[in-house]
C-alpha cells in the first residue's frame, strides 16, 4: 500500500511538471504605425551634358586679291568695321597709270567713231571702217574697267560688318593671294556647336531651348535655340553636331569659347516615390511596400533623382502603396498600421487582419 501511495505521487508529480513545461502561445507582433502613399509613375528626366564651342554667326578670313608691297594698315586688333571700310592698301602706282592709259585709249577710239559717224553718209567710208571703229571703242572700254579692277584690287576692304582680329601684316611686307591679312567676324549672335548621342537624335528639334554655360563665367546660364542639326550620324563616335543660337549681349562672349551644354529629355516612364521611403543596407537599397497588412521589402535600383523624388527600378506594382514615414522600424512580413499624417497625426485608415484565434481573457 505505501508503495503504490508513493507512486500515485510521483506520477502526479510528473503531470504537473509537464503541464508547466507546456509551451504558452506567444503574443503576437505588436503592429507598427506607418504612412505609406501611393506609388506615382512618371516619364524619367534624362540629363544629358555636352562641350560645345562657339563660333561667330558670320566669319571669314581675309586674303588680298593680288600680290604686292604694303603701304598701310588701316585697322587694328578688336576694330569694329563697316561692309566695304579699307583695311589694308598695297603699292598701286602702276595700276593708276594703267587706268589713265586706258582712259586715254577710250577717249581716242570715241573720237574716231565720232569722226566716222560725221562723214558716214558721204559714202567716204565703208560699213566696215565704222564697225572696226565701233569695235574699239568698246574693246578700250573693256580695256580701262580691267585697269580700274586692277587698281581696286590694290585695297583690301571689309567683306562685311564685323570686329577684326589680329594681323601679322606690317607696312612694307609684301603679301600675294595666299597671305592671311586679318579674321574678321560679326559677333552679335555666336553659333554654339555640340556633340549629342545618337539616342537623342529625335529629342533635338529646331527651335528647341537647351541650357549653355561659357566656361570663362560658369555661374551664368543662357538659353541657346536650336537652330538645326547635322544630317547624319558619326561612324566613329556615333554621335551627332547640334548647332545653337546664342545671343551676344554685352559682346561678353567670342568665337572659339568652351560652353557646357546641358538638356533633359524624357526617358522611359519609372515608379517615382519620395527620397526618405529608400533604406539602404549591405545588399544595397530596398524600401518597403504594404501588401494585404504587412510589409513587403522590394529592392530597388535608383535611376534618377529630381527635387526630392526618385525613380527607382524594382518589382513595384502600380496599386502599391509605399512606406515613407516610420520605414526604419519595419521589417519584411512585419504587420503594419496605416495612419494618415505621420508624426503631425494618428488617423488610423487600415488595420492589419483580425487573428482567428479567440483573444484572451486579458484582451477583453
Amino acid at each position: 500500500m505505501p508503495h503504490a501511495l508513493a507512486r500515485l505521487a510521483i506520477l502526479a508529480t510528473s503531470l504537473a511538471l509537464a503541464a508547466c513545461s507546456e509551451p504558452e502561445p506567444e503574443p503576437e507582433s505588436e503592429a507598427v504605425p506607418v504612412v505609406a502613399q501611393a506609388v506615382r509613375v512618371l516619364p524619367e528626366q534624362l540629363e544629358v551634358e555636352a562641350i560645345g564651342t562657339a563660333r561667330a554667326a558670320t566669319s571669314a578670313e581675309i586674303y588680298p586679291e593680288t600680290a604686292g608691297r604694303v603701304t598701310s594698315v588701316l585697322f587694328s586688333a578688336g576694330d569694329y568695321v563697316r561692309e566695304g571700310e579699307p583695311l589694308l592698301r598695297l603699292d598701286a602706282r602702276q595700276e593708276r597709270l594703267a587706268v589713265e592709259a586706258a582712259e586715254v585709249s577710250v577717249r581716242e577710239a570715241d573720237q574716231l567713231l565720232g569722226r566716222y559717224r560725221r562723214i558716214e553718209d558721204t559714202g567716204a567710208l565703208s560699213e566696215s571702217q565704222i564697225e572696226a571703229g565701233e569695235t574699239s571703242l568698246a574693246s578700250a572700254r573693256v580695256a580701262l574697267e580691267q585697269a580700274q579692277t586692277a587698281l581696286a584690287d590694290r585695297v583690301v576692304r571689309a567683306p562685311f560688318s564685323g570686329h577684326v582680329g589680329l594681323t601679322e601684316i606690317d607696312p612694307g611686307d609684301r603679301v600675294n593671294d595666299t597671305t592671311p591679312i586679318t579674321q574678321i567676324d560679326q559677333r552679335g549672335t555666336l553659333y554654339v556647336d555640340f556633340p549629342a548621342p545618337e539616342s537623342v537624335f529625335n529629342a533635338l528639334r529646331p527651335g528647341q531651348v537647351v541650357q549653355v554655360s561659357p566656361f570663362s563665367d560658369p555661374s551664368r546660364t543662357i538659353d541657346a535655340r536650336v537652330v538645326t542639326t547635322d544630317n547624319r550620324i558619326s561612324q566613329d563616335s556615333r554621335d551627332f553636331i547640334v548647332r545653337t543660337a546664342v545671343p551676344n549681349t554685352g559682346d561678353r562672349l567670342r568665337p572659339g569659347m568652351s560652353f557646357r551644354v546641358v538638356f533633359t529629355r524624357a526617358g522611359e516612364a519609372r515608379p517615382v516615390v519620395p527620397e526618405q521611403a529608400i533604406v539602404w543596407g549591405g545588399e544595397g537599397s530596398h524600401l518597403f511596400v504594404v501588401r494585404d497588412g504587412k510589409a513587403v521589402r522590394i529592392p530597388v535600383t535608383i535611376t534618377a533623382r529630381r527635387e526630392g523624388q526618385v525613380f527607382v527600378d524594382g518589382a513595384i506594382r502600380s496599386q502599391d502603396r509605399v512606406i515613407v514615414e516610420g520605414v526604419q522600424k519595419v521589417r519584411d512580413g512585419q504587420d503594419i498600421r496605416l495612419v494618415r499624417g505621420g508624426s503631425q497625426g494618428t488617423q488610423t485608415v487600415q488595420v492589419r487582419p483580425t487573428p482567428t484565434a479567440s483573444p484572451s481573457a486579458d484582451e477583453e
